[in-house]
């Protein structure tokens, strides 16, 4: 399980919701989908967790929502330090005690944006909020995820999982050459490590000269790579992108109340 420290990015795009995922995901295109933009805060943990769950609600139950990160990012304190970066894991495992209310609900609290590389300071972490913005009820806004796993550790597994349940997150080292992307197959070339970032898998393919990859939404807007999506090596745990994908499963029910009604001493 790793630990990801702050890489800010930038400003959540409208929009983003349920998919049109088909049966054949490395045929995937990307266009489809509109980028996440994390802002001045180290959230990537909390954004390809909470993007990964809304697309898993698109293939359970055909239900267009966007969840919110900004819940997430604010109110699980055991997750890890908020914008300084956060366990993947632990995101998912929350989800399963408090649940994760709407975008509608909560909206991302950095509206300011950015560009990447360059999105220094990070901002503070906003404050936990149990009420929504919008007059909703913010109880009936949350939604659930009834368990959290690893998924296997090979190419194999994660296909098969991508093609039975949806989208789910991955992490990876990231080295000063990544910043830099604008477009292809990424492969680590040069530069130091900067430090770790988790994103939400999405897809996989392979180039006409026979390079496998996958298909990744970051959280840095779509000004950056291809239309804020990057394709990095398939099968040979490029950065360590193998090593920890994390998911759950959808969940309409909530957890008993006794965990659920100490949210704010958690």
């Amino acid at each position: 399980m790793s630990y990801h420290a702050a890489i800010p990015g930038h400003v959540v795009s409208p929009g983003r919701g349920c998919a049109a995922f088909g049966l054949l995901m490395s045929l995937l295109d990307h266009d489809d989908f509109d980028a996440a933009d994390q802002g001045h805060c180290g959230s990537c943990w909390a954004f390809g967790a909470v993007e990964a769950l809304s697309d898993r609600f698109c293939v359970a139950f055909n239900e267009s929502v966007q969840l919110s990160t900004n819940d997430l990012l604010s109110c699980c304190a055991t997750c890890g330090d908020g914008c300084n970066g956060g366990w993947p894991y632990l995101a998912w495992e929350f989800f399963t005690k408090k649940g994760v209310v709407t975008e509608q609900c909560e909206p991302y609290f950095d509206q300011q944006g950015c560009k990447h590389p360059g999105c220094e300071p990070v901002m503070p972490t906003p404050a936990c909020k149990l009420t929504c913005a919008d007059g909703e009820n913010w109880r009936g806004s949350k939604h659930y995820a009834s368990d959290a796993y690893l998924v296997g550790r090979s190419a194999e597994a994660m296909m098969t999982e991508l093609m039975l349940h949806g989208p789910f997150e991955v992490d990876f080292d990231v080295y000063e050459d990544f910043t830099y992307y604008k477009k292809g197959v990424y492969s680590h070339l040069v530069g130091d490590m900067v430090g770790g970032h988790a994103v939400k898998l999405v897809g996989w393919g392979t180039t006409d000269d026979g390079v496998d990859y996958w298909i990744i939404a970051n959280s840095w807007n779509s000004s950056w790579g291809e239309n804020g999506f990057f394709r990095i090596r398939r099968g040979t745990n490029e950065c360590g992108i193998e090593e920890d994908p994390v998911a759950g499963t959808p969940s309409k029910t909530p957890p008993p109340p006794e965990i659920f009604d100490d949210i704010a001493t958690e």
